[in-house]
């Protein structure tokens, strides 16, 4: 099995619940051919360098999955039978690539987690405040 990336660009005029319906769909084309996703990651809505099908902004996903090589051709034929997305990007990552993503991840998870738990850090400071002023 391969490791690959996909990064597509979806039509910026879909809702909320259209941009997780169309990530359902293409994360289901992969494990539906045999491949296991790795990680998934919703960039959210970027302005395009330039215009794409007369479109300025578009939303960005990207997906890491293992697979067999057969897996690509038709997941990029639905890419291209799907007029939501308006452009899109495949290619097998080499060993230095699945390193760097790894990293990445973890990166992205630290900072997840440090995001968690600031609230309950500020919650105990105040307390421990509210505590010494009485």
């Amino acid at each position: 099995m391969n490791s690959y990336e996909t990064v597509f660009i979806a039509t910026p005029v879909l809702s909320d619940a259209q941009t997780k319906e169309l990530l359902g769909k293409f994360q289901g084309i992969i494990t539906e051919n045999g491949g296991q996703i790795t990680n998934t990651e919703e960039w959210g809505l970027k302005k395009l360098e330039y215009p794409i099908q007369k479109k300025s902004t578009g939303f960005y996903f990207l997906v890491e999955f293992e697979a067999e090589g057969t897996i690509i051709e038709t997941l990029e034929t639905q890419y291209r039978r799907d007029e939501r997305v308006i452009r899109f990007l495949t290619f097998r990552q080499d060993k230095h690539a699945i390193e760097y993503s790894a990293r990445r991840r973890a990166k992205l998870a630290g900072k997840a987690h440090e995001a968690a738990m600031a609230p309950k850090a500020e919650a105990a400071t105040e307390e421990t405040v509210k505590t010494v002023e009485e």
